[in-house]
């Protein structure tokens, strides 16, 4: 089991009390389980006290023998009810916070409330956007992690052809996939950060079903098994001279890479193979034109103007009302990290940020073809992070 080293948490911790003296924050109290994980190796059941000066102190319900065996920290302190935290700091020499940062993106309405009654005498604001922007920069360490992501990804991608088979059902070609993927060490959760949005392993759809609309913000969707979970492989069967598409997010030791395949049993039409070759010509050219300072809605522009221009900007990242508006988004910790490459999105590229860079095309009544690869911007330029080779795999 990997445990993250006690220098990566300590820079962490200590980038993170910049910003909070920057921004005339006294403290922020962290609760959401990744970014807990993030600032202290371990997700028990806890709220981490991070002053803008001073050590942290981690306050753990649950489990705190897992919390003191998986955390670097000093200050690892077990607490009953969160009513006591105030109590706890006091013990600890701490001050109550003038001003005190909470995650008000992730944390529900009844917590904000009970710790305005908690900290009565704070002020609650925002501490979500320093903690999102912390994590958009990828640490060597980080990266490596990825990197080992990719290679793994590599290997369960290889595997896929010898699972495909005529007539099996898409769920049937799904659990394969991720039972190697669990065999391989994937961890099987994938961490989404937005509100009412969820993930498993990812997309698997064959044909026509990839085009089934859904709530989950993305080109390709498939119908589910359930309208409670309308997302990915559902009973459609498998057939010859359809495009597959398998769009998972791989996660070993804790990171993510995203990456997506179009396999099919005999070759596809003429019009999907030339969409796919489209959605390569995409890629190639976006990431040719990375550097950092670069905005991600100049990236998506420039994918917008290429399907115009070939006469497929309907078809492009879906179709109709329910296409994505976005070409790529970060991933790491979760799925829908910074920065995003979408129109608007001014946020400009820097070195350490990791994505996924995800050119698609949907054609309702035939399926979904494209390509998707997780790249990282470093000073010298883009390194790719999934290495499995972008071909359609014809079987």
């Amino acid at each position: 089991m990997l445990y993250t080293p006690k220098s990566e948490i300590q820079a962490r911790i200590n980038k993170l009390q910049d910003m909070l003296v920057e921004n005339q924050v006294d403290g922020v109290l962290v609760v959401q389980s990744v970014d807990l994980f993030y600032l202290t190796g371990t997700a028990q059941n806890a709220h981490l006290y991070v002053p803008a000066q001073g050590e942290p102190v981690l306050m753990v319900r649950k489990s705190l023998d897992r919390a003191i065996q998986e955390s670097p920290l000093d200050k690892i302190i077990s607490v009953s009810s969160i009513k006591k935290i105030p109590g706890i700091l006091a013990a600890n020499g701490y001050k109550i916070p003038q001003t005190l940062g909470v995650e008000l993106d992730v944390i529900p309405a009844a917590n904000y409330l009970l710790y305005r009654q908690i900290f009565e005498q704070s002020k609650l604001v925002d501490a979500s956007g320093f903690i999102r922007a912390m994590r958009m920069i990828k640490s060597d360490f980080e990266v490596g992690l990825q990197r080992f992501s990719g290679q793994k990804m590599n290997e369960l991608f290889r595997a896929i052809p010898g699972m495909i088979r005529e007539g099996m059902s898409e769920i049937e070609l799904a659990a394969r996939i991720e039972g190697k993927a669990r065999a391989l060490g994937h961890s099987g959760v994938v961490n989404v950060r937005s509100f009412n949005q969820s993930s498993f392993f990812g997309v698997v759809a064959a044909g026509a079903t990839a085009v089934t609309p859904s709530s989950f913000d993305g080109p390709a969707n498939g119908t589910g098994l359930t309208p409670s979970q309308p997302q990915s492989a559902g009973l459609k069967a498998i057939s010859d001279n359809e495009p597959i598409i398998v769009d998972i997010a791989g996660v070993w030791d804790s990171y993510i890479t995203d990456q997506t395949r179009i396999f099919s049993i005999g070759p596809m039409s003429g019009k999907l193979a030339e969409a796919f070759e489209l959605s390569r010509k995409i890629q190639d050219a976006v990431i040719n034109r990375i550097e950092p300072g670069i905005c991600g809605s100049e990236l998506h522009q420039l994918a917008l103007e290429m399907a115009e221009a070939a006469g497929l900007s309907e078809n492009f990242m879906g179709f109709g009302p329910d296409q994505a508006k976005f070409l790529g988004h970060g991933v790491g910790l979760e799925l829908d990290e910074l920065p995003v490459l979408a129109a608007g999105v001014k946020l400009s590229l820097q070195p350490g940020m990791v994505f996924a860079v995800e050119p698609k095309f949907a054609f309702p009544g035939e399926g979904v073809v494209g390509i998707e690869n997780t790249w990282v911007l470093t000073e010298s330029g883009v390194a790719r992070l999934t290495s499995t080779p972008d071909e359609i795999v014809i079987l």
